[in-house]
């Protein structure tokens, strides 16, 4: 009988913690506030993924007996009946949640669906399979976004958005070798890639160019700071916000470096030496280094304090993917 165990490693629960801080840096890039559509944005975007999780497996399943005998399906610990009905079925509940949220939310989540579900079935192993996994990427933190009830197509969504695809993009096409390896252009383009998104945020940052919702979002609970001028009185507050102020202003271009560090190592690695193991290495630290750019995109939009916390997520999908592959 299939075990719990057996479910989480076919579903990549590691890779979960990548997922919320999509939905929470479109809010944050559209100025909105994150409420109860939010959550029902998040839900929806944790079904599809964990769905095209167990649709992959499903479509892989006589390639991953050859190449991972050891996964769930290969293996018999997993019927691929029933991981095609938990595809169909975390899908349809995704779809739910979304049209709970409201009809713009429920028309991307239908297009994002539409996307996951042709990518594992026809196009994965086509030269449009990473394009497929970056728009898919794109497309969540736009759910997050329209679901705020502003206005979403704004350049700070689109900026983040396009951040998002491009890294999982980079990352899609470094995971094409992870069981063969010998290859290190894949991972020089991520490394670059990684280091033209890290650089350019840092450099928004410094020249305080990154909070084009900042003003909209200041009363948001994305973005909240204390009000410093009711700390100790005028000359204590006028400092005490000063230091705030540089604070916030640090909190992005920081975030950002942290984002290009995370990514940079382990393709590096693999750069240096493209074998199987340093290849999936680079692959799982691609995807847990989204939620350092989550965190980053968050800040630059004007809530630093969501991309600080959204960092928490980190260690704990760090602490997991020792247990359970995210990929």
């Amino acid at each position: 009988m299939s075990t719990f165990r057996d479910w989480a490693q076919l579903l990549r629960v590691s890779a979960l913690f990548t997922v919320p801080g999509d939905a929470l840096a479109g809010a944050a890039a559209a100025g909105g506030r994150a409420d109860l559509r939010t959550l029902r944005a998040i839900g929806c975007s944790l079904c599809l993924y964990e769905a095209g999780m167990a649709l992959n497996d499903w479509a892989d399943r006589g390639e991953d007996a050859r190449d991972r005998p050891n996964r769930p399906l290969p293996s018999g610990r997993i019927r691929p009946g029933a991981a095609l009905g938990a595809a169909a079925g975390l899908t349809g509940v995704g779809l739910a949640m979304a049209a709970r949220a409201g009809r713009p939310a429920a028309a991307v989540a239908g297009a994002l669906a539409a996307t996951v579900w042709a990518y594992d079935l026809k196009l994965k192993h086509t030269h449009a399979g990473a394009v497929a996994m970056g728009a898919a990427r794109g497309l969540d933190l736009l759910l997050g976004a329209v679901v705020t009830g502003h206005t979403p197509l704004r350049p700070a969504v689109a900026l983040s958005s396009a951040a998002l695809a491009a890294h999982t993009y980079a990352v899609t096409r470094v995971s094409r070798h992870e069981t063969t390896g010998g290859s290190s252009l894949a991972p020089f383009a991520a490394l670059a890639t990684s280091a033209v998104i890290s650089t350019g945020l840092v450099l928004q940052g410094l020249r305080g160019r990154g909070r084009d919702v900042g003003a909209g979002a200041a009363g948001s609970v994305l973005a909240y700071w204390p009000d410093a001028s009711a700390v100790g009185g005028p000359a204590r507050g006028s400092r005490l916000s000063r230091g705030l102020r540089l604070s916030r202003s640090l909190t992005a271009p920081a975030l950002a470096a942290t984002y290009g560090t995370a990514a940079g190592r382990p393709y590096l690695h693999a750069v240096l030496n493209p074998s199987p193991p340093l290849t999936q290495r680079a692959v799982g630290g691609g995807i847990r280094s989204l939620i350092p750019l989550q965190a980053a995109l968050a800040a630059h939009a004007g809530a630093p304090a969501l991309g600080g916390a959204l960092m928490a997520l980190a260690p704990i999908a760090r602490r997991v993917s020792w247990k359970v592959s995210p990929t």
